[in-house]
């Protein structure tokens, strides 16, 4: 009886039997994936390397050996920071002069959102060839289900994701990594783990050993806030989170507890969902503890701006209705909107709506939870009128 194949060449889609393999029987390649699972997980995560460093590079040559750094100028922050300037310590939001004092070298290259967008589309096409089930995260990554595929007399997900980073390469000139998994928590994490140029399989039989040495920020839905929590209570990694039980967890953090036990244990029923056209953009955080003065929630505010302005940016829109969220100590909720006379992108003036709103509702009510977003969102191009900071009606 013939051995099932295991292996997959990246460079010519060869599979085989993986028996001490150490590169393709076909083209002798050494880049292979190879796991006893392969072609039978469906769901990937797919993200572009450096992506807008990535096209920069793309667009010009001179710029393929140095380091590159994609940002607003030295009072910015970096948006993209290619794996040459990772090697000197810069990253991405960190602030422009912190960046070039790490790397004094780097080039610094203005965003350019409508070409990224448009390279953007020209990936989400290319994806669309080998799944009909597409979830975009941003402009340059989204989740793909390929499940379909698994028992069909086609091709498998992995050899067609395989050749989607082949296409990708050739066709556009950036790269892509990939996750390949059974679940969406899974896959994400895949994607992360190898980059540039990675594909990594997660199967159900390594899953909690996978998980176990990461840090509990890895888990989708643990933010920088509940990360510290856990990390009080002497919960650093997610196989801290594996060696207590659903209830332990439960009683400790509620629903979240449970949560936090199934996605230790590789556990996650979220679908990839297709999603239509995008109503709103918007960031919200749940206070360390209950906030009433202005001026404990003003750089609150102010930080959650940043957040909306960058999303806004990395997807090529304006919101002109800003919208702020509060959730009182009591859990009851408010949202407050103010409408521009023309589309915003630029976090000043979101922040500034937002204040204006927040000012309104200080009344000695105890807040646990503010978000601010913005609505009515249109493209860009028509972004930061002159006469933006009019406003045209509001709503109490």
């Amino acid at each position: 009886m013939t051995a099932s194949p295991h292996g997959l060449c990246r460079d010519c889609g060869e599979t085989f039997d993986t028996d001490g393999t150490a590169r393709c029987p076909a083209c002798q390649s050494p880049r292979l994936i190879c796991h006893d699972e392969l072609f039978e997980l469906g769901i990937a995560h797919i993200d572009c390397d450096a992506f807008y460093a990535a096209v920069e590079k793309r667009d010009n040559p001179d710029l393929v050996d140095r380091p590159v750094i994609v940002g607003g100028g030295r009072r910015g922050v970096v948006s993209t920071a290619c794996y040459i300037a990772r090697l000197y310590g810069v990253g991405s939001a960190m602030p422009m002069f912190k960046a070039l004092e790490a790397c004094p070298d780097a080039v610094v290259v203005r965003p350019d959102m409508r070409k990224y967008q448009a390279v953007g589309r020209e990936v989400r096409a290319l994806m669309q060839t080998v799944a009909s089930r597409i979830q975009p995260v941003s402009i340059d990554e989204a989740y793909l289900d390929l499940t379909e595929a698994i028992d069909g007399s086609g091709a498998t997900p992995a050899e067609r994701l395989a050749g989607l980073a082949r296409r990708v390469e050739a066709e556009i000139g950036i790269t892509v990594s990939i996750g390949l998994s059974y679940n969406k928590s899974l896959a994400k994490l895949g994607s992360d783990f190898d980059k540039p140029r990675g594909f990594t399989a997660v199967g159900r039989a390594e899953a909690r050993s996978f998980l176990a040495p990461l840090p509990v920020r890895k888990i989708w839905g643990v933010g920088p806030a509940f990360a510290r929590r856990l990390q009080r209570d002497g919960i650093n990694r997610i196989g801290q989170l594996q060696d207590r039980s659903v209830e332990e967890l439960a009683r400790r953090y509620g629903s979240m507890g449970r949560q936090l036990a199934r996605f230790a244990r590789g556990q996650d029923d979220r679908k990839v969902e297709p999603r239509g056209e995008s109503k709103s953009v918007s960031s919200e955080t749940t206070l360390e503890s209950n906030r009433t003065d202005l001026a404990d929630l003003e750089p609150v505010l102010d930080r959650l701006s940043q957040r909306v302005a960058e999303r806004l940016e990395r997807h090529a829109l304006a919101g002109q209705t800003v919208v702020l969220k509060l959730k009182a100590a009591d859990f009851s909720l408010k949202t407050r909107s103010m409408t521009l006379s023309s589309p915003t992108q630029k976090a000043a003036v979101i922040n500034r709506a937002g204040q204006t709103l927040l000012a309104r509702e200080i009344d000695g009510t105890s807040y646990r939870l503010i978000g601010i977003g913005v609505s009515k969102l249109a493209d860009a191009s028509i972004a930061d009128q002159p006469d933006m900071l009019e406003v045209q009606r509001g709503s109490p």
